[in-house]
């Protein structure tokens, strides 16, 4: 099963990320413009590397998708925030056809691993989730599962921080089965480009209200 981890200069946590594979799990790393020599140790721990020049969280989860092969296929973040030995949770229930699409829900394991700005920047946004789609989910979590031609089908058209949210989005007016499990969210392994800053979080907020608005007037113009 592939497992796409979007990356920019993680080479700090990607040893340990990698080294923690379950088997049957391969890893692609989408290396999107590090400059801390990450796509070289991805390769050296045995992981597909793949290079996605344009910038961006969702070019680099896209380029990841087509490049994978399986029937379905994974996708977490690779700061070491998430357990890759965690993966059979949110790929298991799709494998079994009881879920289309299952989202990990994160529980912080020390208080410091989601700093509260990230926290309640994601809450409202999947209260918005909720009522503009009508999906139960109280995490836009970044380890997730889906079938892997199902979800090219939906012809996801963000290429920045809005990708996730407009996968759940789009999985939900396809009319998949979208659910949700706990999963551990650890400490990240060094600094943090989006949640742990302020202005990080903001800017992926900002990206998700704008697939939400797009989507809002869709369904208006429908």
């Amino acid at each position: 099963m592939d497992v796409v981890l979007p990356c920019l200069d993680e080479a700090e946590a990607l040893p340990w990320v990698l080294t923690r594979m379950p088997a049957g799990y391969r890893p692609i790393v989408v290396d999107n413009g590090s400059t801390d020599g990450s796509a070289e140790v991805a390769a050296a721990h045995g992981a597909r590397v793949v290079r996605e020049p344009r910038p961006g969280f969702g070019a680099a989860c896209h380029a990841g998708l087509l490049a994978a092969s399986t029937e379905i296929v994974c996708f977490m973040d690779a700061d070491a925030s998430l357990d890759p030995r965690g993966l059979p949770l949110v790929a298991d229930p799709v494998a079994a056809g009881e879920s289309d699409l299952v989202l990990g829900r994160r529980v912080a394991t020390t208080a410091g691993a989601w700093p509260v700005h990230a926290r309640l920047g994601n809450a409202v946004l999947a209260r918005h989730l909720r009522r503009a789609a009508g999906v139960r989910v109280r995490d836009l979590g970044p380890m997730r599962a889906c079938r892997r031609a199902a979800l090219l089908d939906l012809e996801l058209a963000d290429r920045r921080f809005g990708y996730p949210l407009e996968m759940v989005l789009r999985a939900a007016g396809a009319g998949w089965r979208v659910t949700e499990t706990d999963v551990a969210y650890l400490p990240r392994a060094g600094r943090s480009k989006v949640t742990g800053t302020v202005r990080g979080t903001l800017r992926a907020v900002a990206d998700m209200r704008a697939v939400l608005r797009q989507a809002q007037q869709t369904t208006i113009s429908a």
